[in-house]
């Protein structure tokens, strides 16, 4: 499957000129044995491999027969995170190399972010070579980073070219990709929040990207039994969708279509303010964030439709008490008060929950429910509940009420601090 870069490229219904920085998307059995001649083609001369001690051993080595000068940089694969201190281990193994004109990825998500932020800064373009299907950020343009103990986005590059080896990433383990089925399930909660805000703040919407998402979900869950039982075809649609949703973002300018308050909350538990540290890969605490916003967002939609008394704020200010309560570091917390200034909410007509409430319970209702995720996640083994990372339900109104912050971004869990209902939806639900 090599995917026609072009056909996104063509005049869109939303206005946008959309662009794509990809050059060349392949997933294919064997596909690894194309990186020669892509690299003669492109005239690279002088590349070096990024991977860990895992991914070396899952595609390395055959890069390296392939590629018999690269050079290579072996990270090493135990509390390998994608943060200052992986930064600094890769930053001392391109300085012992020296000059390179291709830096080559073979790994998941954290040797992606890792390479993409020294991309940028040496100013020269990265291949991507996924060991697994286990996040939708191969393509993307930021690193997700935790930086001085926040989740940021760094400012980075995409890859120009994708070598996606079926034959290598069918092979990672299951929990890894169930990691990436439940980021891409995820998209579910990330539309919902984008067609809430565009409702409410007129936000700029594509309605094409979002029915690319769409297509992508529809094609993740015929594919869902496959994968369990090592269906070639399963696999490729389900890289297929992560890739998608990476070239939605590039479309985008942003992560709006990939990330909402599903992410938010993963987002808050890497951060470690409301707990330690717990050992998950990031699909999977997106697959619980997902879980959680499905059931908050469905219970209040039961009382958009249901509850004629609804009251709103008129203000909604930033909870300052609140930040400083948890965010205890000061570089943190100054990092939030700066994400959040000026505070998004400001200015924001809170009338409009009201008069636009029966269309904003209709976006809801197009999420799966808490139930029906739940079957998803599981039909792949993954994780699905707090209790599953090792927290309990006390979790769940802390995360509701901090996630909002991680980013200056509306959705409708940081929409829902208006209602008169917030305080019960979210213990309750």
């Amino acid at each position: 499957m090599k995917i026609n870069i072009k056909e996104f490229l063509k005049p869109c219904s939303c206005g946008k000129k959309h662009e794509i920085l990809v050059d060349d998307i392949i997933i294919e059995s064997k596909a690894l044995e194309q990186l020669p001649s892509i690299l003669q083609k492109k005239g690279y001369t002088n590349p070096v491999m990024l991977c860990d001690e895992n991914t070396y051993e899952a595609a390395g080595k055959k890069v390296e027969e392939l590629i018999p000068n690269i050079k290579k940089i072996v990270l090493p694969s135990k509390n390998l995170h994608a943060n200052e201190h992986g930064v600094k281990l890769a930053e001392d193994g391109l300085q012992q190399i020296g000059n390179v004109d291709l830096m080559v990825a073979v790994g998941s998500g954290t040797i992606h972010d890792i390479t993409r932020y020294h991309a940028y800064h040496k100013r020269v373009p990265f291949f991507s070579i996924p060991t697994a299907a286990s996040v939708d950020g191969f393509v993307s343009t930021v690193a997700a980073m935790t930086w001085k103990g926040c989740k940021k986005s760094i400012i980075a590059v995409a890859p120009t070219v994708v070598i996606a080896d079926t034959d290598i990433f069918k092979k990672a383990p299951i929990r890894l990709t169930a990691s990436g089925v439940s980021d891409l399930l995820g998209k579910y909660t990330a539309i919902a929040d984008w067609k809430i805000a565009h409702l409410l703040t007129n936000e700029y919407i594509c309605e094409e990207i979002c029915a690319m998402e769409y297509q992508a979900l529809d094609s993740l869950k015929l594919s869902l039994d496959g994968l369990l039982t090592g269906d070639t075809k399963a696999y490729e649609n389900l890289m297929y969708g992560l890739l998608l949703s990476g070239l939605a973002m590039q479309m985008t300018g942003n992560s709006r279509p990939a990330s909402g308050a599903e992410h938010h909350m993963s987002h808050l538990w890497e951060m470690e303010v409301i707990n330690d540290f717990i050992d998950f890969y990031h699909g999977e605490k997106v697959g619980v964030g997902l879980v959680l916003t499905s059931k908050i967002y469905h219970r209040a939609a039961d009382c958009l439709k249901n509850n004629v008394m609804i009251k709103v704020r008129n203000k909604m200010m930033l909870e300052e008490t609140l930040l400083r309560t948890y965010f205890k570091k000061p570089e943190m917390l100054e990092m939030i008060i700066e994400e959040n200034t000026p505070n998004i909410l400001e200015g924001f007509n809170s009338q409009k929950l009201l008069e636009l409430k029966d269309k904003i319970a209709e976006i809801i209702e197009e999420i799966p429910t808490e139930e029906e995720i739940i079957t998803m996640i599981k039909k792949v083994n993954g994780v699905s509940s707090l209790e599953d990372l090792g927290l309990n339900k006390t979790y769940q109104a802390k995360t509701a009420k901090l996630s909002p912050y991680v980013r200056a971004r509306f959705t409708f869990m940081r929409a829902l601090k208006f209602f008169d209902f917030y305080e019960e939806i979210i213990f309750n639900a």
